[in-house]
């Protein structure tokens, strides 16, 4: 059961990161912290959505997400008997979004064309567990954050040009660093390879340098804040019968506290007092089953529902809601331990719309969406 136990925390984020809630590629998992012993892992895949749908002007919007590829890094070293500390790099947030120019564009058929988004950002946790003898633990640790981004808002859907509407607008954030905190307690009965462990991840305040300007021309340069959430993880395990392990986590995020505002529009906008990213708060269930086949194979199947928030969201952000499943198989050989994951997730229907919250116009329907990943994890026990 051991073999398998130390296995399934990785089974969980190998292949897991797609479109999540928000502009979440990844869980945020400290599952290295729990491994035996001094531990080391790489992990590293790729992720192949396809968004698209019909736009007001009843135009295919064609495929505006594209496909990127992720990558992590994780060191566990056991101190004592009781305290342990973990350093994890990993890219849990990130968009590219770019809804494509027509090849013989009009008034009527250039309603998002040229929109699009696209962040990157790399985290980086450094974490402490003690275990108590009565099974409890506690961890926790800081997590610094590196990001940048960029937005391109064109089309009639933005309204057109100034000083009708806001179409041609360009902002662009310089990477900036962000420190916030991680906190949690666990509870494990090894005889049974159960564990629940509880997380907070704190918010993490960014100070941007914000460019803004209209079709490549810089307008105005200030500083500027952007929080990504905060979040609470709950996860378990529990052995079911011999060799055999259930497994599962609840994620909430508070994706309400993530906004970006412009700086240069006037008060209110032509299209109303409008951020351009406001993103409704996200719960994801996961359940699945690991099971030991040999001596040297595991394997695992899991289950994701992430429910739909809100009527209607931002064109920078095109998906709501998403069901998924991952195959996983594990193969460990002496202190090695190889882990590869394939995903298919459906991306639930969403209504794109522009304007102030509440009372939004309907600029694209997006209802045929997908995404396929494949992640590999390598891990070394010493």
């Amino acid at each position: 059961m051991k073999r398998i136990v130390t296995g399934i925390g990785a089974l969980l984020a190998s292949a897991a990161p797609v479109l999540a809630g928000g502009i979440e590629r990844a869980p945020q998992s400290l599952a290295p912290l729990f491994e035996q012993g001094n531990y080391a892992e790489l992990s590293f895949g790729g992720v192949n959505p396809t968004v698209q749908g019909t736009d007001a002007a009843g135009f295919g919007t064609g495929d505006v997400a594209q496909g990127y590829g992720f990558f992590g890094l994780a060191y566990k070293h056991q101190f004592t008997d009781n305290l342990s500390g973990a350093i994890i790099v990993e890219q849990p947030f990130g968009a590219d979004i770019r809804y494509p120019m027509l090849a013989a564009p009009s008034p009527l058929m250039d309603v998002l064309d040229g929109t699009a988004v696209e962040v990157n950002s790399t985290t980086y946790t450094a974490l402490l567990r003690y275990k108590f003898e009565n099974n409890f633990s506690v961890h926790g640790g800081i997590r610094g954050s590196h990001a940048d981004g960029k937005v391109r808002l064109r089309g009639t859907g933005y309204g057109g040009a100034p000083p009708t509407g806001v179409s041609g607008y360009d902002l662009d954030l310089d990477g900036a660093w962000g420190m916030g905190w991680v906190a949690g307690v666990a509870y494990e009965m090894p005889e049974i390879a159960a564990r629940v462990s509880l997380t907070y991840n704190s918010p993490i305040t960014h100070d941007f340098k914000m460019h803004e300007g209209f079709s490549g021309t810089e307008i105005a340069a200030d500083d500027y804040e952007v929080k990504t959430p905060r979040s609470w993880t709950l996860e378990g395990q529990t052995g079911i019968a011999a060799d055999t392990l259930l497994f599962g986590s609840i994620r909430w995020v508070k994706w309400s506290e993530f906004k970006v505002d412009n700086l240069i529009f006037p008060r209110p906008t032509p299209l109303g007092d409008v951020p351009l990213v406001e993103v409704e708060d996200t719960t994801t269930y996961t359940i699945g089953v690991g099971r030991k086949f040999t001596e040297n194979w595991s394997g695992s199947i899991s289950f994701l529902y992430e429910p739909s928030e809100g009527d209607t969201v931002s064109p920078l952000a095109p998906v709501n809601g998403r069901k998924g499943v991952t195959l996983a198989a594990v193969y460990t050989m002496d202190n090695i331990k190889i882990t590869t994951g394939i995903n298919y997730t459906k991306l639930g229907d969403a209504t794109l719309g522009v304007g102030p919250s509440g009372n939004k116009r309907e600029v694209a329907r997006m209802d045929d969406s997908d995404a396929w990943g494949i992640g590999v994890r390598i891990g070394y026990s010493f």
